[in-house]
């Protein structure tokens, strides 16, 4: 496709742009025209309205008068008081001539006595003056007046709201009137938007009507404290308005023509003499946009041009100065960056990876290829200690923004499955990019450290049944001969208490390590889960007996022969069992439940404790965590419920805590084999 020359370009510009710009006063021109246009006739047809308006309430005002003045009369009062009814309508038809009306009536206490013909025969109360509109008929103007020579009679003029009454509006407004009532408004939708509006806000509204090319002002009429019965509509056509427009329009197509005529010519002289100094600057910006920044730029003398030349030369050689600094600055950097032990990444202001070297790349298994541009979170994947992560509360990219620099420890789960614990130190942003460094804690660090840990708890946990062991032995060595028989019962219950908790703090040592380094795989045989709880309540029964708890069981019969490690599962309700007598108070009842259905069996222990804490619910599985249940007295090391659950997986099964009232459930739950996996020979497993 063939490019457009500069010349082509100028003239195109130039003429587009005055002809967009003609175009745009024109429009905006014809558009402020037509508003201002607008609002002089709406503001004409609105004062119309109101003067119309004017003249009604003046005409309200003078019905009243008339009213008064007819109260007033002599005559009246004369033939009322001696009830000559029929000189009396005489006189008032006389009267209705002359005053210019168009009905009276003459009411006793609110009944009827004379009227005239156009007037109907029942009307309402009302107070001065009253705007009636009877059915079929022309709205009615009514104004009454007592006769204080005759108390309890009062008399009332009318004057009906007809063709002649409107001109008169008209004539005053100087626009035809027309009477809209309050029910019948329809047909053109602006006509009844604005009647609407203007009964609605009980003031003059107007607005233009494209349909019927004319502007309307409506005011509402009606009677003192009574909704207004309807409007007094003015018309104003647009005929006028629309001609001045058209005419104005065409004179500014006109000129936009000729100006077109004379910018073409124009940009024609200028682009001859742009061109040729324009190409070659042309040429030179296009041999540094191919990085040849090495060719000076060709400086043209005088003007505008020359000032481009020189600017282009200055441009390139800072370019050339700019692109030396940072190869060498680029080239130490990647240097320092892949010589570090740590790992080095960046992001940006949504926390997207932008760069990672390779130690970080490695350290999080993947490559800074497929890392870049994604949420740093969902690359590292830190994870709390109830498996949430922390990006959106405790995020250290997030502190450093704030403090200047952060630092935090976070475990991640990499997509590898595998878990790694590191130090990440973040950076205030710097040009919109934060630099993280992260550092992977050693396995010896994390060793000495559970270490330490496992080490305090044993020391601490094996320190009290240690010390009764040694109490109970001294004071047999030392009174023996005269203890009797129930002391020295008690006193070797006593060592067989601290015994077994001995036992079992050595079988759950044992069997954490067991289950950490995989050693020692489970032994599925049939086994009979009755005589696994039997087994398991032998074992705990010596620590129930010292509180004075005792087991009830409520399981269903016959319980199905499972495949599964009978010692493992013991130890497994040992544990519940002994979870269960740490927390439920003295005296209590601890319930052992089960259920069974086609796939699996359930069995629950449940206490009489204090209950579990939510909080604690996602953590109490962890090792070496140690519940906030109220215990009376700190015992074991928070490995118990961990083991268990360990234990129940390798079977296939889980294990749940439950929160009750009062206490708690810890539930398992075992899958039942097939009849062919319980007789298969053991041997072939």
């Amino acid at each position: 496709m063939r490019r457009a020359s500069l010349s082509t370009i100028l003239v195109a510009g130039n003429v587009g742009l005055l002809l967009l710009a003609a175009l745009g006063v024109a429009s905006v021109a014809v558009v402020l025209l037509r508003h201002l246009a607008d609002q002089q006739a709406l503001a004409r047809v609105t004062q119309a309205a109101v003067v119309a308006q004017q003249t009604w309430r003046a005409e309200e005002q003078r019905l009243a008068i008339t009213a008064q003045l007819l109260a007033e009369r002599p005559t009246l009062q004369r033939l009322l008081a001696q009830e000559r009814h029929a000189e009396l309508r005489t006189f008032l038809d006389q009267f209705r001539r002359t005053a210019r009306l168009d009905g009276w009536a003459l009411r006793h206490h609110g009944t009827l006595v004379l009227n005239s013909a156009a007037l109907p025969t029942t009307l309402p109360r009302f107070d001065d003056t009253l705007l009636a509109t009877p059915a079929d008929q022309a709205p009615l103007l009514l104004a009454r007046a007592p006769i204080a020579a005759q108390p309890g009679y009062e008399v009332l003029v009318a004057r009906r709201l007809d063709t002649a009454l409107l001109q008169q509006l008209g004539a005053a407004a100087d626009l035809p009137v027309r009477w809209l009532p309050a029910a019948a408004l329809g047909g053109d939708a602006t006509l009844a938007e604005v009647a609407t509006r203007a009964l609605q806000q009980n003031a003059p509204a107007a607005a233009r009507s494209a349909a019927q090319r004319q502007y309307l002002a409506a005011v509402p009429l009606g009677s003192a404290g009574a909704p207004p019965a309807g409007v007094l509509l003015m018309t104003l056509p647009t005929t006028a308005v629309d001609a001045s427009l058209q005419h104005l329009l065409a004179t500014l197509l006109a000129l936009t023509l000729l100006l077109s005529a004379l910018a073409t010519l124009g940009s024609l002289l200028l682009a001859r003499r742009l061109t040729l100094p324009l190409t070659a600057l042309i040429h030179t910006a296009t041999r540094i946009g191919h990085g040849d920044l090495h060719t000076p730029a060709r400086v043209h003398a005088g003007g505008e041009v020359g000032a481009l030349a020189a600017a282009l030369e200055e441009m390139r050689q800072r370019l050339l100065r700019l692109t030396a600094d940072l190869g060498r600055q680029r080239a130490e950097a990647q240097a320092i960056l892949s010589g570090m032990d740590e790992g080095v990444f960046t992001v940006d202001r949504e926390r997207r990876l932008r760069y990672l070297n390779p130690q970080a790349a490695a350290l999080l298994g993947t490559t800074p290829e497929a890392a870049q541009g994604r949420f740093c979170g969902d690359v590292l994947n830190p994870r709390l200690a109830d498996g949430t992560r922390p990006c959106a509360t405790a995020c250290p990219i997030l502190h450093a923004r704030f403090r200047g620099s952060a630092r935090a420890t976070e475990h991640l789960l990499l997509s590898t499955g595998e878990r790694r614990s590191v130090v990440i130190t973040s950076a205030a942003p710097v040009a919109q990019h934060q630099v993280q460094v992260l550092r992977d804690e050693t396995a010896q660090e994390a060793v000495h450290r559970l270490r330490a840990a496992v080490l305090a708890n044993i020391s601490h946990e094996f320190r009290t049944p240690l010390s009764a062991q040694l109490a109970s032995i001294e004071l047999l060595l030392a009174q023996l001969p005269t203890l009797s028989t129930a002391q020295i019962a008690e006193l070797v219950r006593a060592l067989q208490r601290s015994t077994l908790r001995l036992t079992h703090l050595i079988d759950n040592l044992l069997e954490s390590v067991r289950l950490e380094v995989g050693q020692e795989p489970l032994r599925r045989q049939p086994l009979a889960l009755d005589a696994v709880i039997e087994e398991a309540l032998e074992l705990v029964q010596p620590l129930l007996a010292q509180r004075g708890q005792r087991v009830e069981l409520d399981l269903p019969y016959p319980l199905p022969t499972l495949l599964g490690d009978a010692p493992r599962l013991t130890q497994v309700l040992v544990n519940l069992l002994a979870n269960a007598n740490k927390f439920a108070p003295a005296d209590s009842i601890i319930s052992i439940g089960g259920a069974v259905t086609a796939e699996y069996v359930e069995l629950w222990v449940d206490d009489q404790g204090p209950g579990l804490p939510a909080t604690d619910r996602r953590l109490i599985f962890e090792p070496f965590h140690r519940a906030n249940r109220g215990e009376p007295t700190p015992q074991g090391i928070g490995l118990g419920l961990w083991i268990a659950q360990r234990i129940i997986e390798q079977h296939g099964g889980t294990l749940s805590a439950e929160a009750r009232a009062p206490g708690a459930r810890f539930r398992l739950r075992l899958p039942r084999p097939t009849s062919e996996e319980v007789y298969e020979d053991p041997s072939r497993r």
